[in-house]
């Protein structure tokens, strides 16, 4: 086909200098989701509560690692793109989110090695019975709320621990103080004390609501261990630091 152009005519081209930095921050995101989006599918294929803490915490000394390494990657490339060129804002934005989201996953594990590190290295003054955690999460309306337990036995794992475990919310209603029982509070608990038996842990969970005119202050945990192990342990939990963001 015959070239039609002149001599000295030029064509122009539309330049896209943004295509390509937006293609690597995109492929950059797709990594770091890809990274814990394969954490939390292994940890559903193999089953969070192991009955062998030692292999939980080996495993989550590797997916810890390879998270911190897929973090420091990220993050590099990151700051490599922000030296660069004017970038999509929108893909950067992305990034950023996606990296943070691979640090708050990181610390999560690293809280989790530290649970079970404890259960079998204790130190001195932890032994036996622990009341570990207890933690709350806003759920269907204002006043209802996910709440998670923790029962731990630390340092003698080789036998069952076996009691109940009973708790109260403690607060405020019509300017009088009020204790109720989590039995009253919530459809998943039926006794007053909750049953418990294990070796390593023992999570205890539901949902509670509140009453409308009933201000909560403080959370107590009472726990009782019977048999060769009798103990009893008990643990007060602020509201207010349970619920705020």
């Amino acid at each position: 086909m015959p070239d039609d152009r002149k001599p000295g005519e030029y064509v122009v081209i539309r330049h896209k200098p943004g295509r390509r930095i937006r293609r690597t921050l995109i492929l950059l995101v797709f990594s770091v989701v890809s990274a814990v989006g394969g954490y939390m599918a292994g940890m559903a294929r193999d089953g969070f509560r192991f009955s062998n803490v030692v292999e939980t915490r080996n495993n989550l000394k590797q997916e810890l690692s390879a998270l911190r390494a897929a973090s420091a990657t990220a993050r590099q490339k990151l700051i490599n793109l922000e030296r660069g060129q004017s970038i999509d804002q929108q893909a950067l934005k992305q990034a950023r989110q996606a990296i943070t989201s691979l640090e708050t996953r990181n610390s999560e594990l690293e809280a989790d090695l530290t649970f079970y590190k404890n259960i079998m290295a204790p130190s001195e003054t932890t032994e036996g019975l622990q009341v570990d955690r207890l933690s709350l999460q806003p759920s269907r309306g204002k006043r209802h709320f996910d709440f998670k337990l923790v029962l731990t036995q630390v340092g003698d794992n080789s036998s069952y621990i076996t009691g109940l475990v009973a708790v109260n919310v403690i607060g405020d209603q019509d300017g009088e103080k009020q204790v109720i029982a989590l039995r009253d509070l919530s459809e998943d608990i039926e006794n007053l004390g909750v049953k418990f038996r294990f070796r390593y842990f023992q999570d205890v969970e539901g949902e509670l609501v509140l009453p409308d005119d009933f201000k909560p202050v403080e959370i107590q945990v009472v726990a009782q261990a019977k048999g060769s192990k009798a103990t009893k342990v008990e643990r007060t939990f602020d509201w207010s630091s349970l619920t705020e963001k």
